[in-house]
């Protein structure tokens, strides 16, 4: 007997899945930036500007690390039904969960820097607005890959699933 694994999720209900972690995740980095303010009296953001990133990062890794070791599930993946798994659809443990947090970084990092580099060389700081479009650059790769997974997950042998699709047993 063999398990059928849902196939991904469409980029539609990925998106608005991304939209709705953006609303929480602000709640997590309003309330770590709170917690680091208080803990080093800081009273601006730009002082200990390396320190709070580097606190906000870890704060935000350990909101994603939690949510995916309880069912591979963050609030926003309940409610548009998407769990994330190994490619066999087991759950995932330790160091590939870490790693697929740290493998979300670069490409959405890449491409704020072109669109940095794109308004320097251009004199138009009017392209500093496209910087809002850069955590979306993640879906690019949506359209090259078979299954339409990510790139982190396609390099990590990890896969969101549609639970909407799955059949019955």
């Amino acid at each position: 007997m063999t398990v059928s694994i849902p196939p991904a999720p469409p980029r539609l209900r990925r998106f608005a899945c991304m939209m709705y972690e953006g609303v929480l995740l602000f709640g997590v980095v309003f309330l770590a930036g709170y917690l680091f303010d208080t803990l080093t009296q800081s009273r601006s953001g730009l002082m200990l500007r390396h320190g709070r990133q580097a606190f906000l990062f870890l704060a935000i890794g350990i909101y994603f690390l939690a949510c995916w070791r309880r069912g591979g599930q963050t609030l926003p993946m309940k409610t548009w039904s998407i769990r994330l798994t190994d490619r066999g659809g087991v759950p995932l443990r330790g160091p590939r969960m870490l790693l697929r947090y740290l493998l979300l970084w670069p490409l959405p990092l890449i491409t704020a820097l072109v669109i940095a580099g794109l308004s320097r060389a251009t004199g138009w700081a009017s392209f500093d607005l496209l910087i809002v479009c850069a955590p979306f650059s993640i879906f690019l790769w949506t359209w090259i890959d078979p299954q339409g997974q990510f790139l982190h997950d396609r390099l990590l042998g990890t896969a969101l699933h549609d639970l909407r699709a799955a059949p019955a047993p």
